[in-house]
């Protein structure tokens, strides 16, 4: 049997390592996209948010379909189902 036995908490890894990065998040429903602004212990924040219907390839510049959310949005950590960097074009 093989045991971990040595946690070490690593600062700027995850979401907050990401805070002002263009984003694309994978929740449980829909996927979003917009530039990271805010992390706290339920949810994150969202600027220049757009919802992602359709992704297209993930090897071009742009969305297929990426449609302008009004205001910031804000995600549930709850159902973020993963998440990364991205750099396609809003």
């Amino acid at each position: 049997m093989k045991k971990l036995v040595q946690v070490q908490e690593v600062e700027g890894e995850g979401l907050e390592g990401l805070l002002g990065e263009q984003v694309l998040l994978f929740a449980m429903n829909y996927i979003y996209t917009g530039t990271l602004s805010g992390v706290n212990d339920k949810f994150v924040k969202l600027d220049n948010a757009r919802i992602v219907y359709e992704t297209g390839p993930f090897n071009e510049n742009n969305f297929k379909d990426a449609q302008i959310l009004p205001h910031a949005q804000y995600v549930m950590l709850t159902s973020i189902e993963s998440f990364g960097k991205t750099n396609k074009k809003l």
